[in-house]
C-alpha cells in the first residue's frame, strides 16, 4: 500500500508543483502520522471535527476532508506549515483557539504537528475506521448531473398533451367537458384578465384563442405574471425608498414583447443585456431594466459600500438564477449549496457577470444616440424635464450609473471570491464562467462576446445569454422547462412542477416529466414562440374540463398532479379589480406610459405604480406579493379585509353603481338582473337566482345595492 501512495504521489508531482524530494518527506510523514499525530488528532481535535460533530465545516477524519478546509479557508496546505492556518490555531495566534477550551497543546506536541504538515499532511487510514471521505461540495460529478432538471431534453414522441397525460392517468379519464360560456368565460380571464362580453359565445373557441392571443390585453394580462418573476417595482426599497420615475419602460417592454410574440429566447437575452445586442434600440435598453428592478439602499456609510454593492450583483444573479433557471444560485454565496451542485466557487463565476453593470438613467434621443441623464428640474414641481429625448432606467456599462451615495464609486473593477460571503475575507479574483452542472468548463469560449474595439461594455452579459439560451451545451434545456412550466401553471392554477421558481432538490419535483420536455420541445421547435404554447394548451381536452368533482379521483390523486379534473382558482388581485372595473363600463384602456398610485384611477392595475413602502392596499388585501424577491406563485388567502374592500371601499361602490347605469338599458327588473348574470358571469341567472334577485330590489334596495353583493360573490372572483 506505502509503495502504491508514493506511486500516485510521484505521478501528480509535476503537475502539483511539489517539492522534489516530495516523496522522502511523504514516507517520513506517514511514519509521524503512525507513530504520534494520528493519535494526537483523535484525542484533541477528532470530537469537534468529524467525530460527535463537524464545528464550522471542518472534518479532518480523512485527509481528503483535511484539505479541503472548512467555512474559514483552507486549514492545511501540505509542506507548508507557517501557511497552514490550523497551525496558528494551536499555537493559540488567532482568537478560536484550537483545541477549543482546553489548554494549549504541549510545544513538542505542536513541533510534531508542524514537521508532519512539512512533510505533505499524509494518512495511512481514517482517524474513524471505515470513514469515507465526504462529497466535495465544490466538485460536481457526473452523478450530479444525473436530476431530471440537469439532463438534456427527452425526445417524447407524441401528438398531443391530452396523450401525454392519459398515458399517465393510472386508468382516469379526464372529466366532462365545459359547457361553452364557462369556457368562454375561463378563456378571457386567463388570457385578458378581463371578463368576456355577453355575445363571446358566437365564436368558435380555436378562434376565440386567436382573437385573445392578438389583442393588446393579452400582454397586460401576461406581462403581470412575469414581473412578479422578475421583482418588478419603481423605487429603492428600504428607508427612504426613492421613487425611480423611469422604471416603467420596463413594464412596457414586457407588455410589448409579450404582445408581439417576442422569441423567449430573444426576451431573455435582451432582459440580460439588451444594450449588447442592439445598443440604440430603445426596446433593447427597457427590456434591461429587469437587472435593475431590485431593492436598493440609498443612503450607506463608507464602511458598507462594498457590502452593498455585492448585494446589488447578488440581486441580479439570484434573480436571472430563480426567473429564467428556477434555480437558487444565490445560496451559494456564503457557502456551497448543501442540496444542489451548485459550488461557491461557481456563484462567484457567474457573478462576475455583473462586476461594472450598474442601474443608470439615459437618454434616447429621436436621433438613435444614447446618452447619460442630464437632469434639469422643473421649478414649480420639483419633477425632472426630459426635452426632445425619452428617458429610462436601464443596466448597462459605460454610461454615467445612478449613484445614490457619497461614498465612492458605484462599483469596483474586480470581483473576488468571498469566503462566508464576507467582502472581510476576499479569497481571490472571480473571473466569468457559468454553472458546471450545466456545461464544461471547455465550452466558454463558444459563448463567449468580445465586444467591438471602442465598446463601452463588457460583452460579459451577453456572453451570459448565449450559455443561458443554448440548448445543446448550455442551460438552454433548463430554460425552456422553466418557461413553459409557467405557462402550464397560469392556465391550470398549479404548474407541472408545482414550485416554479425551484427545479432542484429543495422543490417539489415534475409531476408529468415526459409532458414538460414535449411541450419544452415544441417551444424550441417553434423559434421560442410562446403563442403557438398557448394555443396547445388551450385547446387541449386537459383544460377545457369541467371542474366536476369525483371522489375516486380525488381519493387516488389529492394534489390533483395527474390533471383529470379543471380546478376552480380565485383571480389574482389585479384582475379583480380589472373585471370590475371592466363590467362597471368605466375602464379606461390606455396602454403604457408613467403609472399612478391612485386608486381611483380607471386603467388596468397594471399601470399601477409600485412603490415599495406604499403598496396599493386594495391588492395587498388580495395577495398581491411584495416585490423584494423573485415570487414564483402567489398565496391565496381569505381574510376578512376583502369583504370589508368589496363591501366599503368608495371604489367598489363606484364600480357597483357603473354596473347599475349600465343595466337601465336592459328596462325592467328581470332584463337588468338577466343583463347582470351576463356581463359578471357570463351566464343567466336561474330561476332561483332571479327570484332572489327581484325580492332584493323590491325590498328597498337600490340597483347599485344589488350591483355590489353581485360584484362580492365568489363566483365574480374565482374562475370556474
Amino acid at each position: 500500500m506505502r509503495i502504491l501512495f508514493q506511486l500516485l504521489v510521484a505521478g501528480s508531482a509535476l503537475a502539483a508543483n511539489l517539492p522534489s524530494d516530495h516523496a522522502k518527506r511523504m514516507e517520513r510523514g506517514l511514519r509521524l502520522f503512525d507513530d504520534e499525530v494520528a493519535s494526537t488528532l483523535k484525542q484533541h481535535c477528532l470530537k469537534c471535527h468529524g467525530g460527535e460533530k463537524v464545528k464550522s465545516d471542518f472534518d479532518l477524519t480523512t485527509r481528503e476532508d483535511l484539505l479541503r478546509g472548512g467555512s474559514h479557508g483552507a486549514a492545511v496546505v501540505p509542506f507548508d506549515s507557517k501557511g497552514s492556518l490550523i497551525m496558528a490555531l494551536v499555537r493559540h495566534e488567532k482568537e478560536s483557539n484550537m483545541p477549543d477550551g482546553s489548554p494549549k497543546l504541549p510545544e513538542a506536541v505542536i513541533a510534531k504537528l508542524a514537521a508532519w504538515i512539512d512533510d505533505g499532511a499524509p494518512y495511512s487510514s481514517p482517524l474513524i475506521a471505515g470513514k469515507k471521505p465526504k462529497k466535495d461540495p465544490g466538485v460536481v460529478t457526473e452523478e450530479d448531473r444525473q436530476w431530471w432538471a440537469f439532463q438534456p431534453l427527452k425526445k417524447v414522441q407524441a401528438k398531443s398533451i391530452d396523450e401525454l397525460l392519459l398515458k399517465n392517468a393510472k386508468g382516469m379519464t379526464f372529466a366532462p367537458p365545459a359547457e361553452k360560456s364557462v369556457l368562454v368565460r375561463r378563456l378571457y380571464l386567463d388570457l385578458t384578465g378581463l371578463p368576456p362580453p355577453v355575445d363571446a359565445d358566437a365564436m368558435e373557441l380555436p378562434a376565440l384563442v386567436d382573437r385573445l392571443l392578438a389583442s393588446p390585453q393579452h400582454g397586460e394580462r401576461w406581462a403581470r405574471h412575469w414581473l412578479d418573476v422578475a421583482r418588478y417595482a419603481e423605487s429603492t426599497g428600504f428607508e427612504q425608498d426613492y421613487d425611480r420615475p423611469f422604471a416603467f419602460h420596463y413594464r412596457d417592454f414586457v407588455i410589448r414583447a409579450l404582445n408581439e410574440d417576442m422569441p423567449y429566447d430573444q426576451f431573455v437575452k435582451w432582459q440580460l443585456a439588451g444594450d449588447e445586442y442592439e445598443p440604440k434600440n430603445p426596446q433593447a435598453l427597457a427590456a434591461t431594466g429587469f437587472l435593475g428592478a431590485g431593492v436598493f439602499p440609498s443612503q450607506i456609510t463608507a464602511n458598507e459600500v462594498e457590502r452593498t454593492r455585492y448585494d446589488a450583483m447578488d440581486d441580479m444573479l439570484s434573480t436571472t438564477g430563480n426567473a429564467m433557471l428556477g434555480l437558487t444560485i444565490g445560496c451559494a454565496r456564503c457557502h456551497d449549496n448543501k442540496y444542489d451542485p451548485i459550488p461557491t466557487a461557481d456563484y462567484y463565476a457567474m457573478l462576475s457577470t455583473f462586476t461594472t453593470t450598474t442601474r443608470m438613467n439615459v437618454d434616447i434621443h429621436r436621433d438613435g444616440r444614447v446618452t447619460s441623464a442630464v437632469t434639469t428640474m422643473d421649478a414649480k414641481k420639483n419633477t425632472p424635464v426630459v426635452k426632445d429625448a425619452t428617458r429610462m432606467m436601464i443596466c448597462a456599462e459605460g454610461y454615467d450609473p445612478i449613484v445614490m451615495h457619497t461614498q465612492g464609486g458605484p462599483f469596483f473593477d474586480k470581483t473576488f471570491l468571498l469566503k462566508r460571503g464576507s467582502t472581510d475575507m476576499k479569497d481571490r479574483e472571480a473571473t466569468q464562467g457559468f454553472l458546471q452542472v450545466l456545461s464544461r468548463p471547455q465550452d466558454f469560449k463558444r459563448w463567449q462576446w468580445r465586444p467591438p474595439e471602442g465598446s463601452k461594455s463588457s460583452g460579459r452579459r451577453r456572453t451570459l445569454s448565449h450559455w443561458i439560451t443554448d440548448v445543446d451545451h448550455g442551460a438552454g434545456a433548463l430554460l425552456a422547462r422553466v418557461i413553459v412550466n409557467r405557462l402550464w401553471q397560469h392556465h391550470f392554477g398549479t404548474g407541472l412542477v408545482p414550485t416554479p421558481n425551484d427545479f432542484g432538490k429543495t422543490g417539489t419535483p415534475c409531476t408529468q416529466p415526459e409532458l414538460l420536455d414535449w411541450l419544452a420541445g415544441r417551444l424550441i421547435d417553434g423559434g421560442w414562440k410562446l403563442k403557438p404554447i398557448h394555443r396547445l394548451i388551450l385547446n387541449s381536452r386537459a383544460w377545457q374540463q369541467s371542474s366536476a368533482r369525483d371522489a375516486a379521483k380525488e381519493a387516488a390523486d389529492p394534489a390533483n398532479g395527474l390533471f383529470m379534473r379543471f380546478v376552480p382558482c380565485r383571480l389574482e388581485a389585479e384582475a379583480i379589480r380589472d373585471s370590475m372595473l371592466a363590467v362597471s363600463g368605466r375602464l379606461d384602456e390606455t396602454l403604457f406610459g408613467p403609472g399612478t398610485r391612485d386608486e381611483n384611477s380607471r386603467r388596468r392595475s397594471i399601470y399601477f405604480n409600485i412603490k415599495r413602502s406604499q403598496l396599493i392596499g386594495s391588492l395587498v388585501a388580495f395577495d398581491l406579493p411584495e416585490p423584494l424577491v423573485s415570487q414564483g406563485a402567489r398565496p391565496t388567502t381569505t381574510v376578512a379585509p376583502q369583504a370589508l374592500i368589496l363591501m366599503n371601499s368608495p371604489q367598489a361602490r363606484s364600480w357597483a353603481e357603473g354596473l347599475a347605469a349600465r343595466l337601465q338599458a336592459a328596462g325592467d327588473g328581470q332584463g337588468q338582473i338577466t343583463l347582470a348574470y351576463q356581463l359578471c358571469f357570463h351566464r343567466n341567472p336561474s330561476a332561483a337566482e332571479l327570484d332572489a334577485g327581484l325580492a332584493f330590489l323590491k325590498s328597498g334596495a337600490s340597483p347599485a345595492d344589488y350591483c355590489q353583493v353581485l360584484l362580492s360573490l365568489n363566483e365574480f372572483v374565482y374562475v370556474n
